[in-house]
């Protein structure tokens, strides 16, 4: 369907968002070697694992019931929110009480259950193995490459798009056309763009990884969904897409044309703070943004990079000037 088409009205289903699934199964191949033996969502974000942040962002929104979704050589994620008696007694021992509050925040998060995608068959399919575990609710997705600033509170904007328009809601955000191929793009009814501030659109459609030439919009799909039961039903019958995976992104096109129970897709345009830690290179830039803001570390370390980038400008003046 095309952003000029006009999709069936769809009908509200009822329920309350209280359950949060984090895909975690994926092999990390873009880190390698540093993820043959550890998981992807353990590498550290400053002080933190880059997984217990998506966490910490899903019980500020009230999700304190969350499903891990995880495969093999993952146990370290098991091991990080579970209790360490012999760390902690230990630092208890030495008086260390700053680095037991630390140790013990992620213990302290939520309910945090797992289960395991047998086979990498895709992120549609990795959300299909939280069925048993949501049941007819909706709940929401957090995927762990992308970080949410604390200060900026998408996951609760979505959870009341839920409420008013009920069906799915997905979190977008502008890019730079010639970058919506590295994204899901969405199609959008562009005469919603009027209602309210226009962050809230109605999606007609979704393309996963479009050509920029011919891509619907600039508007990408990035990791935040707030997703209806429904979903359940038709990720069970979705075949394999880009990749020969099971991708959510046909499974919400199908969504977004339903005048089903449970269908309709909106989509919340969000213009906040997001950090990328999906490869290297934006890792590295996730890595420093937040060490600049980090309550402890942040005013050193600026001071330290201010004077580290202009050693550089000032070798690269001088080799130049040879």
């Amino acid at each position: 369907m095309t952003s000029t088409e006009q999709p069936a009205s769809a009908t509200q289903t009822s329920g309350t968002v209280t359950k949060a699934v984090i895909p975690a199964a994926g092999l990390g191949t873009r880190f390698l070697p540093a993820t043959k033996a550890t998981p992807k969502e353990m590498l550290p974000v400053v002080d933190k694992p880059a997984i217990q942040y998506v966490v910490e962002e899903a019980t500020r929104a009230g999700l304190r019931d969350v499903l891990m979704v995880t495969g093999r050589n993952k146990a370290a994620l098991e091991d990080h929110f579970d209790r360490h008696w012999e760390l902690e007694r230990a630092l208890e021992a030495k008086g260390d009480q700053l680095r037991l509050a630390r140790v013990r925040e992620s213990n302290d998060l939520g309910n945090i259950h797992y289960v395991r995608q047998g086979e990498p068959l895709g992120l549609g399919h990795a959300v299909l193995c939280a069925a048993d575990h949501v049941g007819n609710n909706p709940f929401a997705v957090l995927l762990g490459d992308d970080l949410i600033d604390a200060r900026d509170h998408l996951l609760e904007a979505m959870i009341a798009v839920r409420e008013a328009k009920g069906g799915s809601v997905i979190a977008l955000m502008e890019v730079p056309p010639e970058s919506i191929q590295m994204y899901g793009c969405a199609a959008i009814d562009s005469s919603s763009l009027d209602q309210g501030d226009g962050s809230v659109v109605r999606v007609t459609g979704l393309v996963e990884k479009p050509d920029p030439a011919d891509a619907p919009s600039n508007l990408a799909v990035i990791g935040r969904y707030i997703l209806d039961p429904s979903i359940f039903k038709i990720l069970a019958k979705t075949p394999p897409g880009r990749g020969n995976e099971i991708q959510l992104t046909d499974a919400l096109q199908e969504c977004a044309g339903s005048s089903a129970p449970g269908g309709g897709v909106h989509g919340l345009i969000f213009r906040g703070r997001r950090y990328d830690t999906g490869d290297r290179l934006d890792y590295l830039k996730a890595v420093v943004r937040l060490a600049v803001n980090h309550r402890e570390l942040g005013s050193d370390f600026s001071s330290w990079l201010t004077g580290f980038v202009a050693e550089i400008d000032s070798a690269a003046h001088d080799s130049s000037t040879r």
